[in-house]
């Protein structure tokens, strides 16, 4: 299994951002895809997530209404596209799999995915 998100880069706030998370190595349809961040001298934290499964979807309170989690089933690589970027969305973004998750809110618990892409940093400047 092998995941790995790319896309980030600076960008002012008010700004957009579409970070991609390529995967290969287990069928798409059967995994959770999570994305999550890590600021600096913080805890990492659940953004959004999917279920193939099931096709649920869920938003932290941090990315509802800004964020949009979507997903190419031929390519198998899932997106999170960000608009109205503001400064404290800056961190290091990751996404992450695992077999059959729940995607159901109201958390997003790292926990619960064991296989990890290296992160992509976003950077959103004032």
């Amino acid at each position: 299994v092998q995941l790995q998100a790319f896309g980030g880069g600076l960008v002012q706030a008010g700004g957009s951002l579409r970070l991609s998370c390529a995967t290969s190595g287990f069928i798409f349809d059967d995994y959770t895809i999570g994305w999550f961040r890590q600021a600096p001298g913080k805890e990492r934290e659940g953004v959004s997530c999917f279920s193939h499964r099931d096709r649920s979807l869920y938003y932290a309170d941090s990315a509802r209404g800004r964020f949009t989690i979507s997903s190419d089933d031929v390519k198998n690589t899932e997106f999170l596209q960000m608009n109205s970027l503001k400064p404290e969305d800056t961190a290091v973004y990751y996404c992450a799999a695992v077999f059959d998750g729940f995607c159901l809110g109201p958390t997003i618990s790292e926990g619960e995915y064991n296989h990890w892409g290296q992160g992509t940093q976003v950077t959103v400047s004032s």
